[in-house]
């Protein structure tokens, strides 16, 4: 009963370690290429300690609440740890093929409102504040005309991925 109970300890233990020190196993080995990928799949961290906590608390639990030996209680154990594993495995495939959403472009921003927060010179550069997707942005800006601290924009052209060209919002 000890030996299983220890061997799910172990397991939670490892499960831990793994959710702390994200990657480091990982980089230790970072130099030898035959191991390139032994981390992944099925022989990834977060599996192997869902497989030994649960081959560890299933046979304490059989060997704990049934009269069966260690035998019986090995082959629960690694039935349970085989499931466990199989759901861990399944689980972070589908978290790893999640997409993230598409990154912003600069050509997003044509259109977007905002406002001045340094005065653009005639010819020269200051900074507005736009939204994008509901997020604050605060870029370089040029205009044709001069436009003071505070006046409502729109963005009419993305010049690089820091600065756009803008004009006031008549009213």
């Amino acid at each position: 009963m000890n030996v299983f109970l220890g061997l799910g300890i172990a397991g939670v233990v490892l499960l831990l370690l793994t959710l702390v020190f994200d990657g480091v196993l990982e980089g230790l080995f970072g130099g030898a290429h035959f191991l390139d990928g032994l981390f992944d799949g099925l022989l990834s961290l977060p599996v192997v300690a869902g497989f030994v906590s649960m081959l560890g608390f299933g046979g304490a639990l059989v060997l704990g609440t049934t009269g069966l030996g260690a035998g019986p209680a090995t082959a629960v154990g690694v039935g349970a740890g085989a499931a466990a594993g199989g759901l861990t495995w399944r689980f972070s495939r589908a978290l790893m093929r999640d997409e993230p959403s598409a990154t912003p472009r600069g050509t997003d921003l044509v259109g977007s409102s905002g406002s001045v927060v340094t005065p653009i010179p005639v010819g020269g550069y200051g900074e507005v504040l736009v939204y994008l997707a509901g997020q604050p942005l605060k870029l370089a800006a040029k205009s044709p005309e001069a436009v003071a601290r505070g006046t409502e924009i729109w963005v009419e052209e993305s010049l690089s991925p820091t600065s756009v060209a803008v004009r006031p919002v008549q009213r």
